[in-house]
């Protein structure tokens, strides 16, 4: 058969997408699955937090209860993320990616505004240990949460997965501060630490959602996707 005859495909056919490797295929399932968990760890933490706060009028505990809440929200995005035909498609990724950054900004205007509130009416807060317990338990195993997905976002080329290891992170840093807001509370009277840490709180939310929306640090390296490169222009 000469080449003037050789069968062509259609204009309008596209190629099929790359065949992911199997190493990718393993971290999206790790993803999933720790995402569940997540999921599971942010329900409970985010319920208890809350009425903690609601009881002892901690705006900080409040806060970090609403952020424990988001964070279980974005968990069942990366989920869904990963399950499906959304496994290998890149659109998927970035309505998952901007999802995830969304929730940072949600977080943010309440806990501001509260905490404002709070310094200038000089409102005290009650002794809260349940709450030192919880934020002390989110200091030791938040951490480990985060750094894997975000190792885990390397593999898998995903902005969407690092942004949801990067709320693992801050989760932590946030029960630290909170923690201390609480523990001077109780120790030596200092109140204002409680909104002090909340307006941190709030800081740090969109300083984190500002970088998950632009994609930032979702690629260690260029060739991270189940085709071998990159498809995302953090990459680039």
């Amino acid at each position: 058969m000469s080449e003037a005859t050789l069968p062509t495909l259609p204009a309008s056919v596209a190629p099929p997408p790359p065949a992911p490797t199997s190493e990718w295929l393993v971290a999206a399932r790790r993803a999933r699955a720790l995402s569940w968990l997540s999921l599971v760890w942010m329900g409970a933490e985010g319920a208890i937090a809350i009425t903690a706060g609601i009881l002892a009028g901690s705006i900080a505990l409040i806060g970090f209860g609403i952020d424990s809440a988001i964070e279980g929200f974005a968990s069942l995005v990366i989920v869904r993320r990963f399950t499906g035909h959304r496994l290998l498609s890149h659109a998927a990724e970035e309505r998952a990616q901007k999802l995830v950054a969304v929730q940072f900004f949600l977080l943010a205007p309440y806990v501001a505004v509260e905490a404002v509130r709070h310094l200038v009416t000089t409102h005290e807060v009650e002794i809260s240990v349940l709450g030192m317990v919880l934020t002390a338990t989110s200091v030791i195993g938040m951490p480990f949460l985060g750094i894997a997905k975000q190792r885990l976002a390397d593999t898998l080329g995903s902005s969407a997965t690092h942004g949801e290891g990067a709320q693992n992170l801050l989760c932590a840093y946030l029960a630290g501060a909170v923690f201390l807001g609480l523990a001077g509370n109780a120790l030596f009277g200092w109140w204002w630490l409680d909104p002090i840490a909340a307006l941190l709180v709030a800081g740090i939310a969109v300083r984190e959602g500002l970088e998950t929306w632009r994609g930032e640090g979702c690629c260690a390296a260029p060739d991270l996707s189940p085709s071998g490169t990159c498809a995302h222009d953090c990459c680039d």
